[in-house]
């Protein structure tokens, strides 16, 4: 998913076009303390960031290979990630559950979107798929009381997109791709690095996601990765956070919750 880290992303203008839109860069202070909250926001983000991806490839691989990790290699590999960066055990088990369309203990799971405004008037959407929609409203309404928010409609502050993303090889060539893109129907495109691996970023409308994917999986051989409908946080809706330890802490509380799938916030 599109998180709301700062980045420099390649905007789709015309057709062969290369147009590079930079957002500018939100000075930390001119104290050490400053940068110490500047730089922790950045991790939390990072981390946040992280933790979506993995959960969103587990479920992904135990879906297309099966949810053994001795008899699915990409399964094995996601699991160890997800170990390295401490996520939990049980969020691991949802996960790959997930993939197979049921909870960890074989309960078929239902969809529970919950929207939110916490600390410093940050919108939060938060996506789950559960065996107990009273027990994790209960569970996320409580951590939003806690972190000082409110329950309360968010949506119109973010835009429903396709995201499709797709492994990028070495020979992969940045112009042709953008072309491909632009002619598949795609509105922005961006390529990402993730722990030394690069991968290539779509947008789409959200009605144009799997035509999209399809159509560009056609012309480009490139191998998809995953594909799915995101919230994404309007630009003149971001809202610039300075220092974000407790909208940090607030996020890896949610993450840590078994029933949670994605999160999204307009946090910049």
């Amino acid at each position: 998913m599109f998180m709301n880290a700062k980045r420099v992303c390649r905007t789709l203008q015309l057709r062969g076009s290369r147009c590079f839109s930079v957002t500018n860069v939100l000075l930390s202070g001119h104290n050490r303390w400053s940068k110490i909250k500047h730089d922790k926001a950045k991790e939390d983000a990072s981390v946040t960031k992280q933790r979506s991806a993995i959960a969103t490839e587990l479920a992904l691989v135990s879906k297309q290979h099966g949810p053994d990790p001795n008899m699915n290699p990409r399964l094995a590999t996601a699991v160890t990630a997800a170990k390295k960066i401490g996520f939990p055990k049980a969020s691991i088990e949802n996960a790959i559950a997930r993939g197979q369309g049921v909870s960890p203990n074989g309960a078929a799971l239902e969809n529970l979107t919950i929207e939110a405004m916490v600390p410093p008037s940050v919108a939060v959407i938060i996506e789950c798929q559960t065996d107990s929609k009273l027990r994790t409203l209960a569970d996320l309404r409580l951590a939003v009381k806690e972190a000082g928010g409110s329950v309360t409609p968010t949506n119109h502050l973010f835009e429903r997109k396709g995201r499709i993303v797709f492994e990028k090889s070495e020979e992969t060539d940045e112009v042709d791709i953008m072309d491909q893109a632009i002619e598949a129907g795609a509105i922005d495109v961006d390529i990402t690095s993730e722990d030394g691996t690069e991968e290539v970023v779509l947008l789409t409308e959200s009605t144009q996601t799997t035509a999209v994917a399809g159509a560009m999986t056609q012309s480009s051989g490139l191998r998809l990765k995953s594909s799915e409908i995101i919230w994404d946080p309007k630009e003149d809706m971001m809202v610039d956070v300075n220092s974000t330890e407790a909208l940090g802490d607030f996020l890896e509380r949610i993450h840590d919750n078994p029933s949670v799938q994605d999160v999204y916030t307009n946090a910049n």
